[in-house]
């Protein structure tokens, strides 16, 4: 509801949902790029790996997740699974992702157990953010804050909007669409836990370097 304050079971500024996310995204990543690619982005600071895949191959898509699950667990990081919560335990991954249209919160609570990480995609709706909230979610993103080269129809959010969202709910927040190095500095000084990116670190002529420079501008707002 408008106006509504949430206060989460653990202070977003003690959450693990922290600095660059890596969203390693199959359709910018070949099979043969995506571990060494996390792996130079984890050798950066990263430690949160979302994997994803909308193939149908689930054998592929099992060894996959499987391996980006174990080397990210090398480095301290978490691994995220995007949009299938039994993907996510079967490749002994640390949670998922859910959109909008995806399993709801508590089917995947219920699947992945009290540990796991559950983040919702609230697009710019911070009413979906709320329900995510009272749902159980670990963390809640919002976007797309600037035009990506992934999703080019993705619905803009604006930077009130961040604002609003961190000044009322005590829930780690991810921002998305279109971030880089560049222009994440506005997003994490209002208030920005975590800035996922596909382009502006897989496309970077030094991935760890990219990597490194998001996490470090993010955490002068910590």
């Amino acid at each position: 509801m408008p106006g509504e304050a949430v206060s989460a079971a653990m202070d977003h500024r003690l959450s693990p949902i922290r600095g660059a996310y890596l969203i390693a995204d199959r359709e910018h990543l070949s099979a043969e790029r995506l571990l060494p690619a996390t792996r130079e982005a984890l050798e950066g600071g990263v430690r949160l790996v979302q994997y994803r895949d909308k193939g149908t191959d689930r054998e592929r898509r099992l060894e996959e997740a499987r391996g980006l699950a174990a080397l990210c667990h090398d480095y301290g990081a978490l691994c995220i699974v995007n949009d299938d919560p039994e993907l996510a335990r079967d490749a002994g991954a640390d949670g998922v992702h859910l959109g909008g249209d995806d399993a709801s919160i508590a089917a995947a609570r219920e699947l992945l157990g009290p540990g796991a990480v559950i983040g919702a995609s609230c697009y710019n709706d911070i009413g979906r953010a709320f329900a995510a909230r009272r749902a159980g979610a670990d963390y809640v993103a919002f976007g797309s804050f600037h035009p990506s080269p992934t999703k080019p129809a993705a619905v803009r959010a604006p930077l009130s909007l961040l604002k609003r969202a961190r000044a009322q709910l005590d829930l780690p927040i991810v921002v998305i669409g279109g971030i880089t190095p560049d222009n994440a500095g506005p997003l994490a000084l209002a208030g920005a836990d975590a800035a996922a990116a596909i382009s502006g670190i897989l496309d970077a002529p030094d991935i760890r370097a990219a990597a490194q420079r998001l996490n470090n501008l993010l955490r002068l707002h910590w």
